[in-house]
């Protein structure tokens, strides 16, 4: 791969802190209620569900561009979950796409199939963690 951009952050755990390069991120880290955390800060898994849904909105611009749809009104929501897996702990993926009238039916499964196809995030994740497209 020949990089075009290389994003830096670094952080200190669950409980801490984490920090882009540039400063544009500096973010206090929680674990939420739910793993047994107080919630007073983001937690890795909004950080990724934010990434791959912004990812996957854009990746349908391109893909919606070359397919000659208009993606303008599309909407994406991506629900990362964690929980415990045979070796510890894993990740899983709900993607939700909302789509205007004119992209319902085949041709909007087709559109967001494509764009799983070409979302670097998509890519990462394939083979890695289940990823469920929903269209709605």
């Amino acid at each position: 791969m020949d990089a075009l951009y290389t994003a830096v952050a670094t952080a200190n755990g669950r409980e801490g802190r984490a920090v882009s390069s540039d400063g544009t991120i500096d973010l206090a880290l929680a674990l939420p209620p739910a793993l047994g955390g107080d919630g007073a800060g983001t937690n890795p898994e909004q950080l990724f569900a934010a990434g791959y849904a912004a990812c996957f909105a854009s990746a349908m611009s391109n893909v919606g561009r070359q397919m000659k749809l208009d993606t303008k009104d599309v909407s994406v929501t991506a629900e990362v979950s964690i929980g415990k897996d045979d070796t510890g702990f894993g990740l899983g993926v709900v993607m939700r796409v909302e789509l205007p009238d004119a992209l319902a039916g085949e041709t909007g499964r087709r559109l967001v199939e494509a764009t799983h196809e070409f979302c670097p995030y998509s890519k990462a994740t394939r083979g890695n963690i289940g990823v469920e497209l929903v269209i709605e």
